[in-house]
């Protein structure tokens, strides 16, 4: 049986509690509750202009070479099909540097190497975009491995691009957009489609010129066409 002092002591210490928790409470749901921070600050990361159609312009040839050199002799039937390839080929995901669109006619594995230089990529992007002070944005990966089962149904469709012998095809090669990009955190600053290209171009042109990747521009489908050479 409790004194009335012990009585009181309790309730206090369960008022207390109660208090801590509500507050807690009130805290989160007003972070919850924050509205998104109003872009007011425009700012640019100043690298030089690059004439983009002149600078990636490797042709299929080389893209198709270089694919059959270290990617998959013949594309998985389908999606399941590639799956079942878990020793020869990764699964690619959204990251804190890219994301992966939903693919409805490529599924989304890279054979190891061509895993590895995609994040070679995000890395030297978020770098770039940190050295600067520039918000962090993630680019978006828009097409990867076409199986044969997404190969018929683009010829079907009367699509230009699915040609049977595509570098697409060998799980070496990814399309990476340059009109979309996602920001990754609330701030102020923002930036450009176009300075977000540029930033971007530059890694492309980086790896490019290090003999790590072909690079296409491809200006009817917005993105930059991007096979693995090691």
């Amino acid at each position: 049986m409790h004194t009335p002092k012990t009585l009181i002591i309790l309730l206090a210490a369960t008022l207390s509690f109660t208090a801590c928790h509500r507050n807690q409470n009130e805290s989160d749901d007003s972070e919850t509750l924050l509205a998104p921070l109003e872009e007011t600050n425009l700012v640019a990361y100043p690298g030089k202009n690059i004439r983009y159609s002149e600078k990636f312009r490797d042709n299929q040839h080389k893209h198709i070479k270089a694919a059959q050199s270290i990617g998959l002799s013949n594309p998985p039937a389908d999606r399941e099909d590639a799956e079942r390839l878990h020793n020869r080929l990764d699964y690619i995901s959204t990251n804190k540097h890219y994301v992966v669109e939903e693919l409805t006619h490529s599924v989304p594995y890279l054979v190891p190497i061509a895993k590895q230089r995609l994040d070679a990529i995000g890395d030297e992007w978020a770098d770039i975009l940190e050295r600067n002070g520039l918000p962090e944005y993630r680019f978006r990966v828009t097409s990867v491995l076409r199986t044969a089962n997404d190969i018929a149904r683009l010829q079907k469709s009367g699509n230009v691009n699915a040609v049977s012998n595509s570098a697409h095809n060998y799980g070496t090669t990814f399309d990476i957009a340059y009109t979309k990009f996602d920001k990754h955190e609330r701030t102020h600053d923002y930036m450009t489609e176009d300075n977000l290209k540029l930033v971007l171009g530059q890694v492309l042109l980086n790896q490019q010129r290090d003999g790590h990747i072909y690079v296409k521009y491809e200006y009817k489908q917005c993105c930059f066409h991007i096979t693995v050479r090691d």
